[in-house]
């Protein structure tokens, strides 16, 4: 099993693959927001902005993905992104709910070295508080699919990580 893990995340279709699922959550967000005129709060920024992470990485295992070191790297980065991912998720699902408040202002919160709020303002800029999330297909909301969405990413990117560290170690015994 480890050694099939390895293999699916030593190809380059399965990078490619994270990279068109990160253009096309990009895609999503701003359809919502140009074509259905749902304005983004900073939560939902933060989530794109994980997201624009994760389609850097996928490009760069795409670089990489014929050296092992290259691919543990990328798949930490992966879990790395999709834990960032879960965590902002649940703060925009326990806002959405009214079991978290306070995690939600119009400030990007993003440092002036990192401005994509200011360089991009058409997909990064805050344009509305938190509250509430638009609903995708049968009653489930952006909310919910993020952290749906994220919790797979973060277990997915981890066993990929065990798997890969597992396979290089049964092979350096």
């Amino acid at each position: 099993m480890l050694k099939t893990l390895f293999q699916i995340s030593s190809n380059k279709w399965y990078w490619l693959a994270f990279l068109a699922l990160g253009i096309s959550l990009e895609g999503v967000a701003l359809f919502y927001q140009y074509g259905l005129d749902y304005m983004p709060c900073v939560l939902c920024i933060h989530i794109r902005v994980w997201v624009v992470g994760m389609i850097a990485v996928s490009l760069l295992a795409l670089f990489l993905y014929k050296q092992w070191q290259g691919l543990l790297l990328a798949q930490l980065l992966m879990s790395i992104i999709g834990a960032g991912m879960l965590e902002r998720s649940y703060q925009l699902l326990g806002t959405e709910r009214g079991f978290l408040s306070g995690a939600c202002s119009m400030d990007s919160g993003l440092p002036d070295w990192f401005a994509l709020d200011v360089w991009v303002p058409v997909m990064f800029e805050v344009q509305e508080p938190c509250g509430y999330t638009p609903e995708l297909l049968f009653g489930v909301t952006m909310a919910e699919a993020l952290i749906v969405f994220s919790a797979i990413l973060f277990l997915m990117s981890a066993l990929f990580v065990w798997a890969n560290l597992a396979t290089q170690m049964a092979k350096n015994k």
